[in-house]
Formats: structure tokens, C-alpha cells, sequence
């Protein structure tokens, strides 16, 4: 339980260190809905979701998040969090996580 929750808040600074950065570079989030955040996707070419914020919560999301620290560290190269596999495992992993 207490590795969950470290990773639980691991992932939570990960998203506000990218979400600092993005504001930083945005005039404006207007097209994020609350409790919602924006990410990008893709191995080659980056396509932009916006997702829930209690995806953080589902322990395959986090290992999405590690991976993503580990390839990008918090230097993402489109100005906002990055995670670095395929578009079509992403929708995959996401329309499971929306079921639940």
C-alpha cells in the first residue's frame, strides 16, 4: 500500500512539474476541461489527448508515467508531458481505464 501511494504521488508531481511548464508556455488552457489534463502521444509523430485526472490513480497509467520519466526525465520536448508509446496502445489503454 505504501509503494502504491508513493507512486500515486510521484505521478502527481510529474503532472504538476509538466503542468507548470505547459502553463509557462500556453496563453491559455481554456481547452482543458477541469479535472482534466493534456498530454501528448506517439513514438514519431506527437498527437495531443486530454484525458481525466484520476487516470493518475491506475497503476498502469503510472508505469506509462515512469516511462515517460525515464525517456524524457522533465525536459518533455513538446512543452508538455510526453508519453512515449504507440497511439493505438494508448486508446487501448484508455478505453479500458474509462470502463472502470
Amino acid at each position: 500500500m505504501a509503494i502504491r501511494m508513493s507512486r500515486i504521488i510521484q505521478s502527481k508531481q510529474l503532472i504538476r512539474r509538466s503542468l507548470s511548464t505547459i502553463n509557462r508556455e500556453t496563453s491559455t488552457g481554456a481547452d482543458v476541461p477541469k479535472g482534466h489534463f493534456a498530454i501528448y502521444v506517439g513514438e514519431s509523430e506527437k498527437k495531443r489527448f486530454v484525458i481525466p485526472i484520476s487516470y493518475l490513480n491506475q497503476p498502469s497509467f503510472q508505469d506509462l508515467l515512469s516511462q515517460a520519466e525515464e525517456e524524457f526525465g522533465f525536459d518533455h520536448p513538446m512543452g508538455g508531458l510526453t508519453i512515449p508509446c504507440r497511439e493505438d496502445i494508448f486508446i487501448d489503454l484508455t478505453s479500458r481505464l474509462s470502463r472502470i
